[in-house]
């Protein structure tokens, strides 16, 4: 049996995913459109029935009656177009609802790796060459002595390279035992430098800044407001496929959401690669601007401390950015101001 799940976004709105895809829904169950996972589809029904209908195209394995046909006429260009971009939108609001639901693994002693074995048919090969170089063809004496110290000095050039590699390996992981034990000794340096690699793919920007005992200081440049969509799918009363556009206070929370999203990601990650880290400092900083003089302004939008102990039980496929980062914070300060006025920064 293949894994499904499906996720109720907003009203009238929900996304299923599975092996074959994923696919978005949208309308109450009397006009529903189906986008995603193949053919975009309207499907409509009532008590236990419903009939569904291809938005375009037919199936090759039976010619449509001519009802059908004048069905799938009433399906706009523009309608299906809609439906795609109320896909994009359910999209982007499930990514921005997700963020701090990712997962990173524990960091764990590092192990070197096994030292590539020799080439030994190009080790025998050549020392056979060179034993044999200017033998006659005749000469099987010759030949047959020349081959066997071949084999000899083939089978100690291999025990060398052996050995080397082995010695190489020992080395390798020598070295790397000691970055470990730095590592959760909490040496600053070697602290900000595994945070500063593991943060280089992050979605948003992040720069450790100190550590000091078991706690470290980190700064995460919030995303701008655009990474909120203007409008969001939806229905309206009739039933019909909407794509409204978000009020500002609500587009506000949803802003602080997404920035909460990063910071708390921001938090597991940390705790992930520096497993003798027991908290986090984190500010959030955001454009705000330019001043007077025509330079960029950095407004802080928070600032915080948690903790490693309260994040250990935190349910994360139930609860929020918001929630958990409010939660779990053993200090707070949240520059409301500046998250509510985002949609009218410059």
């Amino acid at each position: 049996m293949g894994l499904s799940f499906s996720v109720k976004l907003a009203p009238g709105v929900r996304v299923r995913a599975s092996s074959r895809g994923v696919r978005t829904s949208i309308g109450p169950r009397a006009a529903r459109v189906h986008v995603g996972g193949g053919r975009t589809t309207f499907s409509t029904g009532a008590g236990p029935l419903t009939y569904s209908t291809s938005a375009g195209g037919r199936s090759p394995a039976r010619r449509p009656s001519a009802g059908s046909y004048q069905r799938q006429l009433s399906v706009s260009p523009a309608a299906a177009a809609k439906a795609a971009e109320a896909q994009r939108l359910a999209g982007l609001f499930q990514e921005l609802l997700d963020v701090h639901r990712a997962e990173f693994p524990s960091a764990q002693p590092p192990v070197a790796p096994p030292p590539p074995e020799p080439d030994l048919a190009e080790i025998g090969r050549r020392h056979l060459d060179a034993a044999t170089d200017g033998i006659g063809i005749f000469s099987f004496g010759a030949k047959k002595a020349a081959r066997e110290q071949a084999e000899v000095t083939a089978q100690a050039e291999v025990a060398v390279r052996r050995a080397e590699a082995a010695e190489q390996r020992r080395t390798l992981q020598s070295q790397l035992d000691a970055w470990w034990r730095r590592l959760i000794w909490n040496d600053p340096e070697t602290v900000i430098g595994t945070l500063a690699e593991a943060f280089e793919d992050n979605e948003a920007a992040v720069a450790p800044l100190g550590v000091d005992g078991d706690e470290v200081a980190v700064v995460v440049l919030a995303p701008p407001e655009s990474v909120v969509p203007e409008r969001m799918p939806g229905t309206t009363a009739a039933g019909n496929l909407s794509l409204r556009k978000l009020p500002k206070g609500e587009r506000a929370a949803l802003y602080v959401l997404a920035v909460m999203g990063h910071l708390v990601v921001t938090i597991k990650e940390a705790l992930a690669v520096a497993p003798a880290v027991q908290s986090v400092r984190v500010v959030a900083l955001r454009s705000g601007g330019l001043d007077a003089y025509g330079r960029p302004r950095l407004e802080c939008v928070l600032a915080g401390r948690w903790t490693r102990a309260a994040f250990a039980d935190v349910q994360w496929q139930a609860a929020d950015a918001t929630v958990v980062a409010r939660d779990t914070a053993s200090g707070l300060f949240l520059n409301l101001r500046a998250a509510r006025n985002c949609s009218r920064s410059t």
